[in-house]
């Protein structure tokens, strides 16, 4: 008899478990708040000004890959500039310590599927460890391995490219008298 009442107990418990497990699953409501034309002008300045660098700098080290990478970094600083993974030190060291697992990832592992998902999963945990975390830094680590890079690629392009569009989205987010760019740098 008492075998027979742990199960159901146990039972009932995967069950709520499971209905919150999928209640949890189903969101809240949105949170958008009403659309800033000012603001939609001063990021898209400010974008193309920063990827039109990022590009030159891309061709000037034929290095294509490096734009989808900071064109993520573009769209965080500015449509979420107030976000601790947009401020300068997320995004520089971010960029940098990827870089860093990457090109010390393909100098030891060389180019396998394993070493990218290896190098992309290490640039996570240095960012974490170094309290750095900017989710574009994943496809820096990525395009480290991918392409081959060798050290310098950590301070040109990344480390250059990294610092001119933090320093431009600075300039450009702070011509809005709304907002505030950056919160902190270190």
């Amino acid at each position: 008899m008492e075998k027979a009442k742990l199960a159901e107990k146990g039972s009932r418990l995967y069950t709520r478990t499971l209905v919150d497990y999928l209640i949890k699953l189903r969101g809240e409501k949105s949170q958008y708040t009403p659309i800033n034309v000012r603001g939609v002008i001063f990021n898209s300045l400010g974008v193309f000004l920063s990827i039109g660098l990022i590009v030159f700098l891309s061709n000037l080290y034929t290095l294509p890959l490096l734009v989808p990478s900071l064109g993520a970094t573009a769209i965080l600083l500015y449509s979420a500039w107030d976000s601790p993974m947009s401020q300068p030190r997320n995004i520089i060291l971010g960029h940098m310590v990827s870089a860093t697992a990457g090109v010390v990832t393909y100098y030891f592992m060389g180019i396998q599927w394993w070493s990218i998902a290896l190098a992309v999963s290490l640039a996570i945990v240095l960012m974490t460890l170094t309290r750095s975390l900017h989710p574009p830094g994943g496809a820096t680590a990525f395009i480290g391995v991918y392409t081959g890079q060798s050290f310098i690629y950590i301070f040109t392009p990344v480390a250059l490219g990294a610092i001119f569009i933090t320093v431009i989205s600075a300039l450009i987010i702070n011509i809005s008298p709304d907002r505030k760019y950056p919160y902190y740098w270190l």
